[in-house]
């Protein structure tokens, strides 16, 4: 209880609503499809019963959505009471972590229902979120700035990690070896990458005028999710004509999948199986629950027409828009293996366990789509999973080796 804060209480309410009626909603439906085996018709929609039985399952739906209304009103009526009572504890580890998960999970969601507990994307500077409009005193503040954005089901708190008990954070050390000032972004990785994308792109343009001395230079170091994020938002930003892309100098991806994960293509097999028959198919509505940031990492979208106009849960075949790495930009790829080193047969099946190497790598079949690393532009750490990355001695030291002036 020491980490919630009184809008979460109205946040849990609307999820434990949402969730009865969707567990509702899949029992009618399994429930009509026994019925049909049996030549009983349904109701007016796909996967509902009528008569006695759809009168119960509409009292359900009808007596949740009462209770839930009932608690969210008295939630939102309570909340500037508690406030004025109960001091909101600070800000934790624990409970960013878990708002993270679940906004990777469901954020999209959570942001369709107006729920509390979706997350909204700031800029971070020493902990605390900027107003690109009244930014604080920031003596520290120089002109080359280091964005850090983070992946999927992740915060900005995050890029903290540990390493044999030692703290360990890439951004600490390049701030002390080349003086870079390092900014955090948070944002809802439920919502599509080209919806991050556009919003991160505006930001940046107001922290490129806001900010309080002029900036010389732009690094990005992103991890997993952040680097598809990185290249929807430079590439909306060329369409628009902003002026930040003018200051970007370097992109660091850490195993991003520049061309999808496996992981969320077996979901998608997973889909198509469970839909496959009448029994399975309302169990099919529990994978779809999962968020539109998700589905994207499919094959890596990074644009709106990547994902508008047909079902992300259908299968279908790899039809995104082949998007360059930006033009002027150092970009480096620092990807990751399970295996050793000799073990090129592994390194190809295992990657980290979440990103292949190729992905990482930005290879591809399709040389229209393979992204132009140089080959000194590319790394490969060993023994190393997906987040392990954010804590390895020797990944700092490669990034280090990309970014120091020669």
């Amino acid at each position: 209880m020491k980490h919630l804060r009184t809008t979460d209480l109205r946040g849990l309410s609307q999820l434990a609503t949402q969730a009865t009626a969707g567990v509702a909603r899949i029992a009618e439906g399994v429930h009509q499809s026994v019925w049909r085996s049996m030549g009983v018709p349904g109701g007016e929609a796909p996967g509902q019963t009528r008569g006695l039985t759809g009168l119960v399952y509409r009292s359900v739906h009808g007596v949740t959505q009462l209770v839930g209304k009932g608690l969210d009103a008295a939630f939102t009526m309570l909340e500037p009471l508690l406030e004025a009572v109960v001091a909101e504890p600070a800000e934790t580890p624990e409970r960013e972590a878990v708002l993270a998960a679940l906004n990777g999970v469901l954020g999209d969601r959570l942001l369709a229902s107006k729920n509390p507990l979706a997350a909204t994307m700031t800029l971070r500077y020493q902990g605390q979120a900027l107003d690109a409009m009244t930014m604080p005193t920031m003596p520290d503040a120089s002109g080359k700035v280091l964005l850090l954005i983070h992946g999927l089901c992740m915060n900005d708190l995050q890029w903290q990690s540990q390493y044999m008990g030692q703290a360990v954070n890439h951004a600490s050390a390049l701030a002390a070896e080349l003086a870079y000032t390092p900014v955090y972004l948070r944002y809802n990785s439920g919502l599509h990458t080209s919806q991050n994308g556009r919003e991160l792109s505006t930001k940046l343009e107001q922290l490129i005028v806001h900010w309080p001395t002029p900036i010389e230079e732009l690094t990005v170091l992103a991890h997993s999710m952040g680097g598809l994020l990185t290249r929807s938002a430079y590439h909306y930003a060329k369409e628009e004509g902003f002026r930040w892309p003018g200051h970007l100098k370097n992109i660091v991806f850490l195993g991003t999948p520049h061309h999808g994960a496996p992981l969320e293509r077996a979901g998608n097999w997973i889909d198509i199986i469970l839909g496959s028959t009448p029994y399975s198919r309302p169990f099919a509505k529990l994978g779809q629950l999962r968020s539109a940031g998700i589905t994207d990492l499919r094959y890596g979208h990074l644009l709106d027409a990547d994902w508008q106009d047909h079902d992300r849960f259908q299968r279908r075949p790899d039809k995104r828009q082949a998007v360059p790495l930006p033009e002027g930009v150092a970009c480096y790829a620092l990807a990751a293996t399970l295996a050793a080193k000799s073990s090129l047969l592994a390194q190809r099946l295992t990657g980290d366990g979440l990103v292949p190497l190729r992905s990482a790598l930005g290879q591809h079949d399709d040389p229209a789509r393979t992204l132009d690393f140089t080959k000194t532009s590319q790394a490969i750490v060993y023994r190393t999973n997906h987040m392990e990355l954010l804590s390895s001695p020797e990944v700092t030291s490669q990034i280090l080796k990309w970014l120091t002036p020669s």
